[in-house]
């Protein structure tokens, strides 16, 4: 039996989608209408004693167990300390996550070393996946001035960290994740992310939308929306985990023709090695164990 995993992107680059402005409550927007841990049903609907994988957490890191797998998701926010920037709002289009949040994903990766890891945040990881890398969100125009290309370019901004988790902290360029998974190979299985919005065969940078590196598969999911920015491309990823199994099918399914005929898009699929099987119960993996 297969258990399957759809994972998509809502929001991207644009200055208004993503964060509340400086002068509101951290997240105001996503707390009300996204509400990942149901504190504002009337508005978002969500319900979380319908959830079959209650959650542990709070809106801006919370974690989720479906057998072995253990999500970890961590929520964007404005980076408090940028007053200019992103616009109106202020902030950088660039990730943000505070130092409290890397602090919990760390503890949570050391101790749930047996788990299947996947950790979810809005933005990949610098140099991990297309269109990660410094200056990899926009593009020159002829006269070599740096314009929008998959995000809104904001001189005030740190636009060179526009595409990738670029403040931890308050710290530009942090690259704490970076750091650690580079020091501990291995130690998640899985990163998502979905910020960069474009067609499921780009390879911006050198880079796929799937790669691996320091042990871990990343995954740019991309988004639902087709108007958001000019590169979006309508599309979800599915993910399958099989009992007893070490691999994970990754499936990509194109939800407009834009850029190939509505559907699954099978150029886009991989099979990917995990660090250990996935089990949905503990029966499963006694059962197999003893075969």
């Amino acid at each position: 039996m297969g258990h399957g995993v759809v994972a998509d992107h809502q929001s991207g680059g644009a200055p208004y989608a993503d964060r509340s402005g400086l002068d509101q409550p951290d997240a105001a927007w996503y707390q009300k209408w996204i509400d990942p841990i149901g504190q504002n049903t009337a508005y978002s609907s969500v319900d979380p004693t319908k959830r079959s994988h209650p959650i542990d957490g709070t809106w801006e890191r919370y974690s989720f167990r479906v057998g072995n797998l253990l999500f970890l998701m961590i929520s964007d926010r404005n980076e408090r300390s940028q007053k200019v920037g992103r616009g109106t709002l202020g902030g950088n289009p660039g990730g943000v996550v505070s130092g409290e949040t890397f602090a919990w994903w760390q503890r949570m990766v050391e101790a749930n070393s047996q788990s299947i890891i996947i950790s979810v945040h809005h933005y990949v990881l610098k140099d991990t996946s297309v269109a990660s890398g410094e200056w990899e969100g926009l593009r020159r125009d002829e006269d070599g001035n740096w314009i929008r290309h998959y995000h809104g370019y904001f001189e005030q901004g740190t636009p060179q960290g526009a595409s990738y988790l670029y403040w931890v902290d308050g710290k530009p360029n942090a690259q704490a994740f970076e750091h650690y998974l580079a020091s501990h190979p291995g130690a998640v299985d899985m990163w998502l992310g979905g910020h960069t919005h474009t067609n499921p065969d780009d390879t911006y940078g050198g880079k796929s939308h799937i790669e691996t590196k320091w042990g871990v598969h990343f995954l740019n999911v991309c988004a639902l929306t087709a108007h958001h920015v000019p590169t979006s491309i309508p599309m979800s990823r599915l993910l399958t985990f099989e009992e007893g199994n070490d691999e994970v099918r990754v499936q990509c399914y194109l939800h407009t023709s834009q850029w190939a005929p509505q559907g699954w898009y099978f150029p886009a699929e991989r099979t990917l090695r995990l660090a250990r099987p996935f089990y949905f119960s503990n029966e499963a993996r006694q059962v197999t164990a003893a075969l």
